[in-house]
Order: C-alpha cells, then structure tokens, then sequence
C-alpha cells in the first residue's frame, strides 16, 4: 500500500488535521514524502484545516464548550488562526449546550455551597467558559 493510498484511506472515513495525518503517516514513509504529499492533498483540497476545525466542532456541539474545542484544535496541530473563526461561532453556543448539559446531568439548582461547586467544576470541566458557567449553575439568567 503506497504511502497516498494510505493518506486517503484515512480521509475517506473523517477529516484530519495536516498534523494529525503526518503523525499517522510517519511510521510509513519518510519526513520528506509525508510533506510532500500533504502538499499536494492540500493543493488537491482533500486536506483541510478549515474543514477539520468545522468537523470537529460540529461532532462536539452540545457536549463540550468553546474552550474545550480550542485546546482540542490546538492539541491536533490547527493553526490559532483557522481555529479562531470555528471558536467564536462556538462561543455563541456555549450558552444554550451549557444550559442542556446541566439539566440532563443535575436537573436542579444546588442546595448548598458545596453542591454549586461541584457543579461548576462539571461545566467547566466540559470546555464552557466561566462567564457561561456563572451564569447556568448560579441562575443569573
């Protein structure tokens, strides 16, 4: 199996970062060759930042928060500025995901000081903001 066929095997089942891609592709083939083909799925347009960034907040859209796919974007390789846009349109919905997840998860306001925590510290852990998590748990809306 040579090294192209390989590359769009795996991008025949989902998007991948140009980082991502070149970190499965580097047991196959040397640094040069996985380079090169990557310029060319590129140039090709069958590897995309943009279109991996719009995927991956897509699949997480409802679960987790704008920061959530921020770190996530920056861990597979995207650029901060192709992940900018894919964020902020996040960022707008970080508001209502926030709201859902908290009532499927708790349902109802906390009783006490500890309870809040703890449900702060769940938000928060999902990627939202803490403006968004101030106002879901604290009931400032």
């Amino acid at each position: 199996m040579t090294l192209r066929e390989r590359a769009l095997g795996l991008l025949a089942r989902r998007e991948h970062s140009r980082a991502e891609l070149a970190r499965k592709l580097a047991p196959h083939g040397g640094a040069d060759a996985i380079a090169t083909l990557l310029d060319d799925l590129e140039r090709e347009n069958l590897l995309s930042n943009q279109r991996y960034a719009e995927s991956l907040a897509v699949s997480r859209a409802g679960r987790h928060g704008s920061q959530r796919l921020k770190a996530d974007l920056r861990a597979k390789g995207v650029a901060d500025e192709v992940a900018a846009e894919v964020v902020r349109e996040a960022r707008a919905g970080d508001l209502d995901a926030a709201r859902a997840v908290w009532a499927k998860k708790f349902g109802r306001p906390a009783g006490d000081a500890a309870e809040r925590a703890r449900q702060m510290r769940f938000l928060a852990g999902r990627g939202f903001p803490l403006d968004v998590v101030r106002r879901v748990v604290g009931g400032d809306d």
